[in-house]
């Protein structure tokens, strides 16, 4: 029986136009009335998570960028599974070799030396969650997502290593040199106490080995007394898999790739066709079914 259901956001919660559907919140609000938790898995930041949950007035707990913080729904801080700063500078210190964009995710917001491209990645893991939206309107939400603050402009990463009290969550690489990219990560993955995954077509995310969102789950719920084979986990994309492999039900969203729909032991519906309310409607049933049992 389902206790716990962890959803992604882009791509999958949220629908093209980047908003919660309201036959989406519509069911998180009937799972939660069964006693069912309902918590968001993202490669957000908590503060860019916060943005359409409270548009939708959804109040949840979030694992934010991808599992290297996670936040009660009121807002407090449980557990941060930061970079440390010898891996946080080798990895800086090779991007930049590579000469490839990145952004870096903190404790005190996202980072980038180009407001330009930071406004193409946002396109790019937008458009790659929802390939049927107009790419004018995506970019223009893009720009005023970014004109909201939560991106800030720095000249050196390594500044970041001197500001008290900020940890680096994750690393976001962005390249349309798809080759670069996969290089890269091959790379980047024999670094020792690093993770690598991907939320886009031409982008990486680099975290801290126990920064994934399956981990922050597990430990989330191992807190709690509850066990992971009681969850469901409801994703679109590779920084998914973590979830996927540890919860007792795995569901892919119409709109992932087909390697992730394989990876997966079910397929709902898409992001703009309402699939996390398909897919907890299927729990709800199934407890109703027992309870008339």
């Amino acid at each position: 029986m389902i206790k716990t259901i962890a959803t992604d956001m882009d791509g999958t919660l949220l629908n093209k136009v980047q908003k919660v559907s309201k036959e989406n919140k519509d069911a998180i609000e009937a799972a939660q009335r069964q006693g069912i938790e309902v918590i968001v898995a993202t490669g957000r930041s908590f503060e860019e998570a916060r943005i359409a949950l409270d548009e939708a007035k959804l109040n949840l707990p979030i694992i934010a960028a991808n599992g290297a913080a996670v936040y009660t729904k009121d807002g407090q801080i449980v557990t941060s599974n930061p970079m440390s700063s010898e891996k946080g500078l080798e990895t800086i210190e090779f991007l930049e070799k590579e000469n490839l964009y990145f952004e870096v995710y903190t404790s005190n917001g996202v980072y980038s030396k180009n407001y330009e491209v930071s406004v193409a990645v946002l396109v790019d893991i937008i458009l790659t969650a929802n390939p049927d939206a107009d790419p004018v309107k995506v970019r223009a939400r893009a720009h005023d997502r970014l004109k909201m603050g939560f991106v800030k402009t720095i000249t050196d990463y390594r500044e970041l290593f001197t500001m008290p009290d900020v940890a680096i969550h994750k690393m976001l690489v962005f390249s349309s040199n798809l080759t670069a990219l996969g290089k890269a990560a091959e790379e980047i993955k024999q670094f020792k106490g690093l993770a690598v995954s991907s939320s886009g077509l031409e982008n990486l995310e680099i975290s801290s080995e126990s920064a994934q969102k399956g981990i922050a789950l597990k430990n989330y719920l191992d807190e709690k007394g509850e066990s992971i084979k009681f969850a469901m986990a409801i994703g679109d994309n590779f920084n998914d898999v973590s979830m996927f492999e540890r919860v007792g039900r795995s569901v892919a969203m119409g709109n992932a790739p087909l390697e992730i729909q394989r990876l997966c032991q079910y397929v709902t519906a898409k992001n703009d066709e309402h699939g996390v309310a398909k897919a907890i409607q299927e729990v709800l049933k199934e407890a109703q079914a027992a309870n008339n049992a």
